[in-house]
């Protein structure tokens, strides 16, 4: 099982995403290119992230709220393994934990494909079903939208329609090529805030993210002991061969000393021998 891109974007608390000083938690999903990073630094309006291949974290004060944005390019990729996904997810729990409030969705305005629809339903398979009631759809390349937003979505394909309906319609377009432009960033926190409320200001929790976190131990445990079983037979056959060496080192030794020896009696025997004629002539 896989996912898109993880980037848990931090806003910790349930008390409102705009005013008062508490912080709020969201994640940012997507796939590489969709455009995660670069919302991020929208949000933040500076450039946090640089890094493309691991995940980074930074946050600033937006709005009287501090945010916190965790970005984790290619999580959710098909090309990414099922291990690599299970430990950036691990890491993603850990950075939202006790949970996020919501989960915006990143995908590039433009043709969906059945790729990006396979990608995006990842999302599901990671974080269970219950996961859209947190969810909002994060459109970017907002740039290349001239005429009504909203009119170009009732005109998108089935596909792009259902992944709306499970997100409760809840959308936003952002231009990541205007990052001074705040009014983005403040109208995408009003409409993750009005969800917060909606969901009686709870965060998001799913056994999803338990049994991620147990299948993960399992692994490394299991891991674990197989190459503490390698490095043990290793180092059994080691002390195998240095006793196997160290025996025949001292065979050889023991061959030597009973030759020396050989030699040494056969040398003695030569001048006692020597001697008795010496003195019978």
């Amino acid at each position: 099982m896989y996912r898109n891109n993880l980037v848990p974007l931090h806003v910790n608390h349930l008390g409102g995403l705009l005013g008062g000083q508490s912080d709020d938690r969201g994640v940012l999903v997507g796939k590489t290119g969709a455009g995660k990073s670069s919302s991020g630094n929208t949000i933040l309006g500076r450039e946090a992230f640089r890094a493309p291949n691991k995940h980074s974290s930074g946050n600033k004060n937006v709005f009287s709220r501090m945010v916190s944005v965790v970005d984790t390019p290619g999580l959710f990729d098909t090309y990414q393994s099922e291990d690599k996904v299970m430990r950036e997810i691990s890491k993603c729990i850990n950075m939202t934990a006790p949970g996020p409030h919501a989960i915006l969705l990143v995908i590039r305005f433009g043709t969906f494909t059945q790729e990006e629809k396979e990608a995006v339903m990842k999302v599901e398979q990671i974080f269970g079903e219950e996961a859209w009631k947190y969810t909002i759809i994060l459109f970017t390349h907002g740039d290349k939208v001239k005429t009504d937003f909203d009119t170009k979505i009732k005109k998108a394909p089935p596909e792009l329609q259902e992944i709306l309906k499970k997100a409760g319609n809840r959308y936003h377009l952002f231009n990541n090529l205007r990052v001074s432009d705040r009014r983005q960033v403040r109208t995408l926190l009003e409409k993750v805030q009005k969800m917060v409320d909606d969901n009686g200001g709870q965060f998001y929790s799913n056994d999803t993210y338990e049994e991620t976190m147990k299948t993960l131990d399992e692994r490394e445990l299991k891991i674990k002991e197989y190459y503490e079983k390698i490095l043990e037979e290793k180092v059994k056959a080691l002390q195998a061969e240095y006793e196997d060496r160290l025996r025949e080192a001292q065979e050889e030794r023991d061959q030597v000393v009973a030759e020396l020896e050989s030699e040494l009696e056969e040398l003695r025997r030569y001048y006692g021998l020597f001697n008795k004629i010496k003195e019978l002539s």
